[in-house]
């Protein structure tokens, strides 16, 4: 029997065991379930549960053993079986515990319980796992390659066959230049159209802009990629570029940085909406009342109130930023160069992470290590980015009863 069937089965009997749980906890209650402890619906829960968590443990504990190499494929049929067997055994032993006197609200939240752990557990490990393994592969990398020519360097030019240059500070360079550009265009226009939504919009037209600016987060990455190569690098070149002399190029900062600014808005402009409407209502009536106009009282109540929360969606905005790569792949190239000029190719971190990982690459080279080394660069950049923002949100956040 296959493990999926299994799992269904399991599915299954658990909603069987639901259904006769709560019906044998009414026939045990008579005419009056307030003799029960536990409402019928605990009960039914407890013996699903009982049926559903033993078959489900089995076939994942299987299955890591299986990805481990510990058990092979002819095993899993066994498997299979040995899960619907508990499934089949949970559901009996769950109904005879059925009665008037029986704690099932209590033990279903102790299961209940039991599982948000693991689910929590599973999260941080995963975590660990991941930082774990880019620590250890940098370490890797770091004893092949000189890690000041790594974080020093001005050149990225991986030579599999000769003497390899593999500095960040071109990636680095990029990667805040296109992110800088992308807020800069980003941050005025989400904060405005969040302060208008909030503070001047009609219900009516609220309801109908703010689900249209939202719409912008839910566009593929690969889209705005699209975007900023067949309309915005043209565009900015031909009517830019060339003719103030600064470039001939498609690809370009501006272009990658523009397009990622418009991506952005949303993050920033419902983030800051969200945190705009939590100001209460009695300190813009106070100012209003006190005769204060609107505008001021927006300028001088309101937004001093927000201003910490507006920050942290800055900040976090700030991150999704860096950690872009489609928009940058189609928009700016993949030149690593450090330039002032914001019409010339360039390229960020991201952007040679999937380079370096791409391909037939021999996973103890140097120049196939860097990836790693530049991904733990990159996630300690955006970990400050948001250390910073949940700091000055708990630092100035106000207080309101």
């Amino acid at each position: 029997m296959p493990m999926s069937w299994a799992l269904v089965a399991s599915l299954l009997l658990a909603t069987a065991g639901y259904l006769v749980g709560r019906s044998r906890a009414l026939s045990a209650a008579g005419s009056d379930i307030r003799v029960l402890h536990s409402r019928p619906t605990y009960h039914g829960a407890n013996v699903a549960l009982l049926a559903f968590l033993p078959a489900v443990a089995i076939m994942a504990i299987a299955s890591f053993l299986r990805m481990a190499g510990v058990l092979g494929a002819s095993a899993m049929p066994i498997v299979s079986i040995l899960a619907l067997a508990a499934a089949i055994a949970g559901l009996g032993w769950g109904v005879t515990r059925i009665s008037t006197e029986f704690r099932a609200r209590n033990t279903v939240e102790k299961m209940v319980l039991g599982i948000l752990i693991f689910c929590s557990t599973i999260a941080i490990a995963t975590t660990i796992g991941i930082v774990m393994s880019l620590i250890f592969e940098t370490g890797r990398f770091f004893q092949l390659h000189d890690w000041r020519d790594f974080l020093f360097g001005t050149q990225f030019a991986p030579r599999p066959e000769g003497i390899s240059r593999l500095g960040m500070l071109p990636l680095l360079w990029g990667t805040m230049y296109i992110s800088f550009i992308a807020l800069l265009f980003a941050v005025p226009i989400g904060l405005l159209a969040a302060i208008y939504l909030s503070e001047y919009a009609s219900p009516r037209m609220r309801s109908i802009a703010k689900p249209v600016v939202e719409v912008l987060a839910g566009i593929p990455t690969i889209v705005y990629g699209l975007f900023a190569l067949v309309t915005v690098g043209p565009m900015l070149r031909d009517y830019f570029a060339q003719p103030l002399g600064l470039g001939s190029s498609a690809s370009s900062v501006m272009t990658a940085g523009l397009v990622m600014g418009i991506m952005l808005i949303p993050f920033v402009s419902s983030l800051s909406d969200d945190i705009i409407n939590a100001v209460p209502q009695s300190l813009r009536d106070g100012a209003l009342g006190l005769g204060s106009t609107q505008s001021e009282t927006v300028k001088q109540v309101v937004l001093p109130a927000a201003l910490p929360g507006i920050v942290g969606a800055i900040l976090l905005a700030a991150s999704r930023a860096i950690g872009e790569t489609m928009i940058v792949v189609l928009g700016a190239g993949a030149a690593a160069t450090m330039s002032l000029n914001p019409f010339e190719a360039m390229t960020t971190i991201t952007v040679k992470i999937v380079g370096q990982l791409t391909g037939d690459n021999d996973f103890s080279s140097p120049e196939m290590l860097v990836a790693f080394a530049l991904g733990l660069t990159l996630f300690i950049i955006t970990l400050i980015l948001n250390i910073v923002a949940l700091y000055i949100v708990r630092k100035y956040r106000e207080q309101y009863e």
